[in-house]
């Protein structure tokens, strides 16, 4: 059996069970692990993976060990893992896994460090927590990896200010910015997991509240659409102009986040930034107002500030945490501040899930086939995988579509005709 550090080997045949049910909505991913089983396009890789260790990313794990690869997956949320899905790939699929959840930030970091001891040619990373840990640790080039993919918006953030400083030690590709990942799993699967998580947590009714969606990218349209769509009355507020008129234009109302915090009912900050709810915010906010992350980091949410307020603290539900202002103010923190969609849920559905792994499985060929002519910095995938990835999942869907005659693909690359 494979080294591992989990919760309980016994919950092993439940995992199976969540990962064998999630599969089946993952038609896309499912047929890359079948041609990867025919290449074995990965073999003599080690890769190292630090996701959120869900029954979704096992399908991902599954994936990479069928096209040769020796795989070893980290938990790169401390609050996130899925013991059963842990138990499950340890148990039934022989791959190392270290991941607990309610894990320490040390137990979390000591199992950062397991997965660069392994010596990986490619680092699978989401929020550039691997290769951070890496620069951190010092550049040895004996392991020195041939390459990264990064599965989030943070994360790309991270490894474009890596690339600007020049301390970018090898070429990174950024799944993220696929559009068949962000524009369906940023929209669609963090819109539903987050409204899920935040029910799940609360079991609030969203008809009729007042819901500010901090940040107006691809994640808070996703949350701002099923809130709306749920009877919430959705405020948006916005640092980028442009982003802030989109919101209004799609008939929210916009405001600083000063104002909002005195109306909201529940506020969900989707920007990847940090201190998006402050000090100055907090000491203006509506009693009993419910707080909730669904960006990246745990630090949208100034949890110290919420502490340093408090002249008592709740814990009136599991996944909810309760602070008592001297004023007799309540405010309602879900899952300590880290993504409510993966503390209090099962985090995104497999048929989103399923094409940002598609994404992921096809950039790790990428680096096997072609990381020592990549420049060391920061690419995309070719649109030519959005497209394939596309037309897979339309057929699964048993979605038909036009395509372009000889005739009109002819007359759309030529300029000869015009009015």
């Amino acid at each position: 059996m494979a080294d591992y550090e989990i919760a309980d080997l016994s919950l092993a045949d439940a995992g199976r069970n969540k990962i064998n049910w999630n599969e089946g909505d993952m038609p896309v991913l499912l047929g890359i692990r079948e041609r990867f089983r025919k290449e074995r396009p990965l073999k003599g890789l080690r890769i190292s993976v630090c996701l959120h260790i869900t029954a979704k990313t096992a399908a991902l794990m599954r994936t990479l060990a069928a096209g040769g690869a020796e795989v070893v997956l980290v938990a790169s949320n401390p609050l996130s893992t899925q013991d059963d899905v842990a138990a499950s790939l340890v148990m039934h699929d022989e791959i190392p896994v270290y991941g607990v959840r309610g894990e320490s930030l040390d137990t979390f970091r000591s199992h950062i460090n397991v997965a660069l001891d392994v010596k990986p040619h490619v680092l699978c990373d989401d929020g550039a927590d691997l290769t951070s840990a890496l620069l951190q640790r010092g550049l040895n080039a004996g392991v020195m990896p041939m390459g990264a993919t990064e599965e989030t918006t943070a994360g790309v953030k991270r490894f474009k200010a890596m690339e600007a400083q020049g301390v970018l030690p090898f070429p990174v590709i950024a799944v993220n910015q696929s559009l068949t990942k962000h524009m369906f799993d940023n929209r669609y699967g963090t819109g539903q997991s987050a409204i899920d998580g935040i029910i799940r947590a609360t079991n609030l009714l969203l008809a009729g509240r007042t819901i500010v969606v901090a940040g107006y990218g691809w994640c808070g349209r996703g949350v701002a659409a099923r809130a709306a769509g749920l009877g919430a009355l959705v405020v948006v507020t916005e640092v980028d102009p442009v982003k802030a008129l989109e919101a209004a234009m799609d008939g929210y109302r916009v405001m600083p986040m000063l104002d909002a915090v005195r109306i909201a009912d529940i506020i969900v900050a989707v920007t990847g930034n940090r201190t998006v709810v402050g000090p100055e915010h907090l000491a203006e906010l509506k009693d009993g107002c419910v707080l909730a992350n669904a960006g990246h980091f745990n630090v949208e949410v100034d949890v110290a500030a919420l502490e340093a307020l408090a002249v008592r603290i709740e814990q009136p539900r599991t996944h909810v945490t309760s602070y008592v202002h001297a004023d007799g103010r309540k405010f309602h923190l879900l899952g300590e501040g880290r993504l409510v969609n993966l503390v209090a849920g099962e985090g995104h559905p497999p048929a989103v899930m399923d094409m940002s792994f598609a994404n992921q499985a096809l950039a790790s060929e990428m680096l096997a086939r072609n990381a020592s002519t990549m420049a060391k910095i920061v690419h995309t995938l070719p649109q030519s995988f959005d497209t394939m990835i596309a037309s897979i999942k339309l057929q699964a869907m048993g979605i038909r579509y036009d395509v372009l005659t000889t005739e009109q693909d002819t007359y759309l690359h030529s300029w000869q005709e015009g009015t």
